[in-house]
């Protein structure tokens, strides 16, 4: 008996973690980070805030946790790169082609990711700077060991044009969500506007491999 107790303890305490990280996102989507508060977040888990402190050892650290959760660079880890660079035989065209297109939906389609890029530029943070330099740790990785060999001398031009690129895609997926949807005469929320976007993405990733 004290086996299955045990064993419904620790599945009671992951439920409970797990509708306060859901809570999180939840609050996050619909007030933004100053939402983020104790009684609130408590509430909209439906579980005792003490709970907070006992398994997050309070508001930061859950606020920690969930943000370690939601990134798409930190799901893109050095182990899968492993597998996935001996692959590649084009320095890196298609990869970094299908990257950018991911990213662009990705953001689009997680408004919560949004709300972290807004938050990243809004106020310093520890687990938002943490956040970032983990991003570019693992751009780094991708950098040293399929662009760095294919474009030599030429690298830093290539993540000058990168830089502009994610920097893009991510001003106009939290354009269309939060000021309008209209950006230089095109439509970001409509299925006509974005293919634009993806077809210009896939020519300037086209034209940087064949200018560079």
């Amino acid at each position: 008996m004290e086996r299955k107790s045990a064993a419904g303890s620790v599945r009671n305490k992951e439920r409970s973690k797990k509708k306060f990280l859901d809570a999180v996102g939840k609050i996050l989507k619909t007030k933004g980070y100053s939402g983020l508060k104790v009684n609130d977040i408590a509430g909209t888990a439906g579980v005792d805030k003490k709970m907070i402190y006992t398994y997050f050892d309070g508001i930061d650290g859950l606020i920690d946790e969930y943000i370690r959760s939601q990134d798409y660079w930190i799901k893109v880890t050095t182990d899968k790169m492993d597998e996935i660079i001996p692959t590649i035989n084009d320095g890196g065209e298609q990869f970094i082609r299908e990257m950018l297109l991911s990213q662009f939906d990705y953001v689009y389609d997680n408004k919560e990711a949004q709300k972290l890029l807004l938050w990243s530029i809004s106020e310093p943070r520890k687990s938002l700077r943490k956040l970032i330099d983990t991003q570019e740790e693992n751009g780094e990785y991708v950098f040293e060991n399929v662009f760095e060999p294919y474009f030599k001398e030429r690298s830093e031009d290539l993540r000058a044009v990168m830089a502009i690129m994610v920097a893009g895609l991510y001003y106009l997926n939290i354009f269309s969500s939060v000021n309008g949807s209209i950006f230089c005469g095109l439509d970001m929320n409509s299925a006509e506007g974005r293919s634009k976007i993806k077809n210009a993405i896939s020519f300037l990733v086209r034209r940087t491999y064949e200018s560079l």
